[in-house]
């Protein structure tokens, strides 16, 4: 299995953390979650960051079952929708961010 992570590293402006929140809920998750080929989707909020790292506030995860299904997702009309809500949701949030993917091979083991 693979899983495409996306880390927004940045800063939240003060204040706006919960509503940061409540717009990735509302308006950019759905449209992760409508991804063609993904299996399973996680978005991820910051409870506690590492003192010394850079800050993370989000950070989502989708796993694929290969390649070929992720490539089926990275055309998908949702992530081109999702997408073009970035500059917007940077803007309104973040003094500073950048996007970050990675893809990792999966070893899920379920106790």
């Amino acid at each position: 299995m693979l899983t495409r992570c996306a880390a927004f590293v940045g800063t939240v402006r003060p204040g706006l953390e919960d509503d940061m929140r409540a717009y990735v809920e509302a308006e950019l998750a759905p449209l992760w979650r409508q991804f063609s080929g993904a299996s399973e989707v996680r978005v991820m909020f910051s409870v506690e960051p590492d003192p010394t790292g850079p800050p993370v506030p989000v950070v989502l995860a989708i796993d694929y079952a290969d390649r070929a299904a992720m490539e089926q997702a990275l055309a998908s009309p949702a992530r081109y929708d999702s997408r073009d809500l970035l500059p917007g949701f940077y803007e309104r949030f973040f003094d500073d961010v950048t996007l970050f993917h990675y893809l990792m091979e999966t070893d899920r083991h379920v106790p």
